[in-house]
């Protein structure tokens, strides 16, 4: 069977409201339904669905005096993501290459999406047994060392928003899964500025993980050092690999403007 070309899978609707939404550029600040209709050579009526439903989502948002469009402010937010990820990116790269250096375990870069955590960047250590990067992957926070360093820092208010009808699913017979347990070590995280994942989501796995904040002083991610629970004894984990993380987490939070 021949291969679909990528553009067979396509959606119409999906196309035209990204079509819509690029109509707003330059100077153009509002736009009507007429001129829209013109601009993208569809019937007003679809326009306007194509309209109600972007707006529904805030992607735009309505001027009543004028009663013209524009872009809503999850545009901004989507933008404001995309320019914070690209600069982690780019600012924690040389640190998490140097950190493999210092320790020769694999490092990380995550940052938090809803409950879970995506590595955005890994570099691996060149010891014969490693953990394998899982970039792109999205794992549970509250059973990963840089979920738990990320939701610890949330208020009592955001984190009994957060846990409250989530099931916490058991990986290991070290992950916590009683929320009340999770809540105080949540709160010694904080207090100590880093976390350790004790073969909680993973067996035979450990991680530690700190914090990395931008110029708003918002943590906005977390590089991690993780490796086999036979090369992380309690001794390295305090004497080497937690400064190391808290180092490194500060480096990269400093490139991005955060000042202490």
């Amino acid at each position: 069977m021949a291969k679909k070309e990528k553009s067979e899978y396509l959606i119409q609707a999906v196309s035209h409201a990204l079509d819509l939404l690029e109509q707003f550029h330059g100077e153009t600040d509002e736009l009507g339904v007429t001129e829209l209709s013109k601009r993208l050579k569809l019937h007003k009526n679809n326009v306007f669905r194509l309209l109600a439903t972007l707006e529904s989502r805030g992607y735009i948002e309505q001027n009543r005096v004028t009663e013209n469009y524009r872009l809503g402010l999850k545009t901004l937010e989507l933008g404001q993501t995309f320019i914070r990820q690209m600069g982690l990116l780019r600012q924690s790269k040389p640190v998490l290459e140097s950190l493999v250096k210092d320790c020769n375990e694999t490092t990380y870069v995550a940052i938090l999406k809803d409950f879970s955590i995506i590595y955005l960047d890994a570099v691996e250590t060149d010891m014969t047994v490693r953990v394998v990067p899982r970039v792109g992957s999205r794992l549970p926070a509250y059973c990963t060392a840089a979920g738990k360093v990320q939701i610890a820092f949330m208020s009592d208010e955001e984190l009994e928003n957060y846990l409250p009808g989530r099931e916490l699913k058991r990986f290991t017979n070290n992950t916590i899964i009683d929320k009340d347990q999770l809540k105080k070590q949540l709160k010694e995280i904080a207090e100590q500025g880093y976390a350790i994942d004790n073969e909680e989501l993973d067996i035979g796995v450990k991680c530690v993980s700190a914090p990395i904040r931008d110029y708003t002083r918002r943590i906005i991610g977390a590089v991690s050092i993780s490796g086999p629970s036979m090369r992380f004894g309690d001794e390295r984990i305090d004497k080497e690999l937690i400064p190391l993380a808290i180092k490194a987490s500060e480096e990269i939070s400093a490139k991005l403007g955060f000042q202490k």
